[in-house]
């Protein structure tokens, strides 16, 4: 009896929850369970008709395809270096966003501003501004100091600096709010008995500060590092992957694979491992994050 009544009582959210498993059934998992399955196969793209299973050989291609393996470097690099560098940016950020000065509303919207648009209208700004052209603004600036144009994007590792710092600038503001709000909820009184205490700013900040910012360090990284894993718009609106495959990330090889060189299986193939992988990273991450916590 205690069994029914517990079951008559959940039965509300059951239903509740029954749409949304049908469309996530619907959307992800089934197209998941395909992609899986057709990556063991030589599909065509078109039909089902003359499907042939042909075991790993899609998975051993892509081991040999050296442009898949520079891809994944490519992606790694990005996803290692934007967390990174967002973090030590944005937690310094919040703090100067959470004192009391006067302008400090005005200042939380102008750095929360380049998170609004999305990355590919971005990608396409920040093209413009890092031109050789003459209409480039960051080289007009540089030429304006007496030094010669830099081809920002036209050479391999200053193509890649480029993408990172743009992901970055258009990333800190939105994590500085994350930050921002968990600063929020910091009990005053510590920061008054440090400093009663003699502690310094630094001490305040090390001791007090980022200890008690590691829920919000969590959250922000683990965001940082899936969207960064699976970046394509950025990258591929600034840089087209270019020059060479100096800025071509996974995920624009999969689409390039499947959709312009019609390798669909190989694609699929490439698809399941990159989500092999960004799975063990994500639960890396969050075992690390539980440990640290």
């Amino acid at each position: 009896m205690k069994k029914k009544n517990a079951f008559r009582k959940e039965l509300p959210y059951i239903a509740f929850l029954i749409p949304a498993l049908i469309v996530y059934t619907v959307m992800m998992f089934w197209p998941m369970v395909q992609a899986i399955f057709l990556s063991f196969t030589d599909w065509n793209g078109l039909s089902f008709e003359g499907l042939h299973f042909i075991g790993f050989e899609n998975y051993a291609k892509v081991l040999h395809d050296k442009q898949i393996m520079t891809s994944m470097t490519n992606t790694f690099i990005f996803a290692i270096f934007v967390p990174i560098f967002v973090t030590i940016i944005a937690i310094p950020l919040s703090v100067a966003l959470n004192s009391k000065m006067k302008t400090r509303n005005f200042q939380r919207a102008a750095f929360f501003f380049p998170s609004v648009p999305s990355a590919l209208v971005l990608g396409y700004l920040w093209s413009y501004i890092m031109s050789p052209m003459d209409y480039g603004l960051l080289n007009k600036f540089v030429t304006s100091l007496g030094f010669r144009k830099v081809l920002w994007l036209s050479k391999p590792n200053l193509a890649m600096f480029s993408v990172i710092f743009v992901c970055v600038w258009s990333q800190i503001g939105w994590h500085a709010c994350i930050y921002l709000a968990q600063l929020q909820s910091i009990p005053g009184e510590l920061y008054e008995s440090a400093r009663i205490d003699g502690a310094n700013g630094w001490q305040i900040f090390t001791r007090i500060t980022i200890p008690l910012l590691k829920p919000a360090i969590g959250t922000s990284v683990m965001l940082l590092l899936i969207s960064s894993l699976k970046v394509f718009d950025l990258p591929f609106a600034l840089t087209g992957g270019g020059p060479g495959f100096s800025t071509t990330m996974i995920s624009q090889v999969i689409i390039q694979k499947g959709f312009s060189d019609r390798m669909y299986g190989q694609s699929m193939a490439t698809a399941v491992l990159f989500f092999i992988i960004v799975a063990v990273v994500t639960i890396i991450q969050q075992k690390g994050g539980k440990k640290n916590g």
